[in-house]
């Protein structure tokens, strides 16, 4: 079998063989791999998926499905600070769209898109377990509840003012 020419940094590729080893280039362990992966680059673009493939030896769909079918895994740069709108049935009856039309207008971006600066990026939940809090958004692993649109520049500010 020919070796996959994959364009990515030596560092990285690198970082991804070991992982893989540190896994004993198991297909079983695939998702843990990928889990890893994701923590190290922030997503799981083409060519990682194809090193993962080439390391477990199974094929390069295998991955991509399992990549694809799995909503915790990305094949886009999230941002620094990842936001996620809970759009549950609680959620979503308290006003959960309003908030997240805010988030967009606030961040000019539509749902799964990064800004530029690569700070935000933007995507939905189906349930955060926060019922009660409803409405619910999440930065990174931080829960806000009870929110309304005119509270959403704030929590983006709080972290605009950590850069």
């Amino acid at each position: 079998m020919d070796k996959i020419i994959i364009k990515m940094r030596k560092d990285v590729s690198d970082k991804i063989i070991a992982i893989c080893k540190n896994f004993n280039n198991d297909p079983v362990e695939l998702i843990n791999v990928l889990h890893q992966t994701q923590d190290f680059l922030g997503y799981l673009p083409a060519e990682a998926q194809e090193l993962i493939a080439e390391q477990l030896h199974i094929p390069t769909a295998k991955v991509y499905g399992v990549v694809s079918f799995y909503s915790f895994f990305t094949m886009t740069p999230k941002g620094k600070y990842p936001i996620s709108v809970c759009l549950g049935t609680a959620c979503y009856v308290r006003g959960a769209e309003k908030v997240l039309d805010a988030f967009k207008k606030e961040l000019n971006l539509e749902v799964g898109q990064t800004t530029p600066d690569g700070l935000f990026s933007l995507t939905c939940l189906r349930c955060v377990g926060a019922c009660g809090l409803a409405p619910v958004a999440m930065v990174g692993d931080k829960v806000y509840g009870r929110l309304t649109p005119d509270k959403v520049k704030g929590i983006v500010d709080e972290y605009r003012n950590m850069e």
